[in-house]
């Protein structure tokens, strides 16, 4: 199916079913699907906790189980499958390119490192960090690399790990969202491996003009950047979309270690807890509010409660039943990871479509381009990719 056909099909489907994936339960204590499909809301309630736990590790069963109560979650799905992109035989690296390399990282390189076909132009690494994915693939093709990163740190870093491999890639300390950066780009081929928002956005929307010959691009956090609306690049895109509404595209645990989730739920718990807290007390909470500073976390409920009131200028009474509170909010949560499963469900839709509006706006401005997955899920959820040719 042609990106732009497949890309209006999802459109429609997102736009048909958007009760149930746009509210978040987090901030809507019973979203309207809940009302609108009662017996899907108590079959998920009724659900047990291992169930919970094995659906949440497992998107594509809870998918199935989910596809027997919810009608057209099955076409969604079909058209949400993207394939693994043919791979080459990547020339193997020195053992010493790995160092200072994370063994995840290093992984998510060679991944995309291995996507067909080899390099032959000069490269742009885009947002270079210490320019893992650069160095990689100058190792393997012998191709100049000029990594762009806007952080003086992360480039001498580069630098230093480009001289001791022996390549050629030297970085520049650059903004690459500052006017005129896209003429860097020129004659060479682009790379970018989960470059936020905005800043794979930009890559797309200037490609038109900047004469690159092709671009490699994995999306990811497709809500930096967002401030009101999603601004869709190609001319087909019809679903409006606010951040909140972009966040669902990316929220999984899938690679948060294992001893980070019991604390991610306690989180979880304690602003839930906060919330209903505030809810029964009649306060003019937000309906959300800013990220809670991590100190705020590593002390006990009422501290946490006690300081987050203070910061939304809430006055809570002296003496409060916070045993109770608490297991509201654990009582709640239970419940938002039950409701979140619907949700999830188009999640990978949703990224979907968001991927396929930068592969139709890269058609535009004529290159042919092929989408799929460079890697395995497990290694990391942003799996899909770009690779567009002039």
């Amino acid at each position: 199916m042609r990106h732009a056909d497949r890309f209006v099909q999802l459109q429609a489907l997102l736009a048909a079913h958007g009760e149930v994936w746009r509210p978040a339960p987090f901030h809507q204590h019973r979203p309207g699907w809940t009302r609108s499909h009662p017996a899907l809301a108590a079959a998920v309630l009724a659900l047990d906790e291992a169930t919970v736990d094995g659906y949440a590790a497992d998107p594509a069963a809870a998918a199935d189980w989910l596809g027997r109560r919810l009608p057209g979650l099955a076409e969604l799905r079909a058209l949400s499958a993207a394939d693994p992109l043919p791979l080459r035989d990547l020339p193997a690296a020195p053992r010493t390119a790995a160092e200072s390399v994370p063994e995840r990282k290093r992984r998510q390189v060679e991944a995309f490192a291995a996507v067909a076909p080899a390099v032959h132009a000069p490269l742009v690494e885009w947002c270079a960090g210490k320019g893992h994915l650069g160095r990689r693939l100058a190792l393997a093709d012998g191709v100049d690399v000029c990594s762009l990163e806007r952080d003086p740190l992360l480039c001498a870093e580069a630098d230093r790990l480009a001289r001791r491999a022996g390549v050629h890639q030297h970085s520049e300390c650059v903004d690459v969202l500052a006017p005129g950066t896209a003429g860097r780009l020129r004659g060479r081929e682009v790379v970018a491996l989960h470059a936020c928002g905005e800043l794979h956005r930009s890559l797309v929307r200037d490609a038109a003009s900047a004469g690159a010959v092709g671009y490699r691009i994995a999306p990811c956090c497709y809500h930096h950047g967002v401030d009101g609306l999603h601004r869709p690049l190609s001319a087909q895109a019809k679903l409006p979309l606010a951040a909140p509404e972009l966040r669902l595209a990316v929220t999984e645990l899938v690679t948060a270690p294992a001893g980070a989730r019991p604390r991610l739920a306690r989180d979880q718990a304690w602003k839930l807890g906060f919330k209903a807290m505030a809810a029964a007390l009649d306060l003019p909470l937000r309906p959300t509010f800013r990220p809670v500073p991590a100190a705020w976390l590593a002390g006990d409920f009422e501290r946490f409660c006690r300081a987050l009131a203070e910061r939304e200028a809430l006055i809570l009474p002296a003496r409060l039943d916070w045993h109770h509170w608490l297991a509201a909010g654990e009582r709640r949560r239970a419940e938002v990871r039950r409701l979140e499963l619907v949700r999830q469900a188009f999640r990978r839709a949703l990224e979907t479509w968001l991927v396929l509006d930068l592969a139709v706006a890269l058609e535009a401005a004529g290159f042919e381009v092929a989408l799929g997955s460079f890697c395995a899920r497990r290694l990391t959820p942003r799996n899909l990719m770009l690779v567009a040719r002039g």
